[in-house]
């Protein structure tokens, strides 16, 4: 029975807390209410804006993976998850990418 409850502490640990979920959840409401007032405040210049956006988004996308997908270097699992994720979003990009930069050069060569 120890065992048992053992495994399911681990278990548990490995999938976050409440708290984990509640911080992340916090960060992303002001990683996102941030850009949207400036956007709406207009007091800004665009380059502004328009980096605020990006690095919000950026640091969006890491609370996003530490807090809600526990991807980590920490333990030796969490290094395996977050290198197969890292090569899952790189296979992607370079699909997405490359068919978007196909169909561009196919519409190109047919206005000739």
């Amino acid at each position: 029975m120890s065992q048992h409850n053992a495994n399911s502490v681990d278990h548990a640990a490995d999938h976050g807390d409440v708290k984990s979920y509640v911080i992340g959840f916090v960060l992303s409401v002001i990683l996102t209410a941030i850009p949207f007032w400036m956007v709406m405040e207009g007091d800004f210049s665009k380059g502004a804006t328009i980096w605020s956006i990006v690095t919000m988004g950026v640091v969006q996308i890491w609370v996003h993976l530490k807090y809600f997908l526990h991807l980590n270097f920490v333990t030796e699992d969490g290094k395996a998850s977050t290198i197969s994720f890292l090569f899952s979003a790189l296979i992607i990009i370079m699909v997405v990418g490359l068919s978007v930069w196909i169909i561009y050069e196919s519409n190109a060569m047919m206005m000739y």
